[in-house]
């Protein structure tokens, strides 16, 4: 079976790289399961952005990390946000990281509308 290509966006790539090795395994082993087209038990769709967007979570030490990619543009999936949330209203992800997300989205879109050409 071919895997999906993975693309980094922005600093998601650094971002991820600075969480715990821990965190960094798990959220590794889960966009490996995307790239295979699986969806990773640890995943959902992050509403408010996009369809095909989807939010990886991963708690430890008492925080929660997230990863948002991108599955519905093309063969390939487009990582845009890595994250330690740090919310201080309950579940819903900062204002600010949903606004980078669109963001590096509309990026992700131009650049698989390039790779189609």
């Amino acid at each position: 079976m071919k895997l999906k290509e993975l693309c980094w966006v922005g600093s998601a790539k650094r971002d991820l790289k600075n969480m715990p090795v821990v965190v960094q395994r798990t959220m590794g082993f889960s966009l490996h399961q995307a790239q295979e087209g699986k969806m990773p038990l640890n995943a959902k769709p992050l509403t408010g952005v996009g369809t095909g967007v989807i939010e990886i979570v991963s708690d430890y030490n008492k925080n929660t990390y997230r990863a948002v990619y991108a599955v519905k543009l093309g063969d390939t999936i487009y990582v845009l946000h890595s994250f330690q949330k740090k919310s201080k209203t309950g579940i819903k992800t900062p204002k600010q990281d949903i606004d980078l997300i669109k963001q590096r989205l509309a990026l992700a879109k131009e650049d698989a509308l390039s790779q189609n050409k």
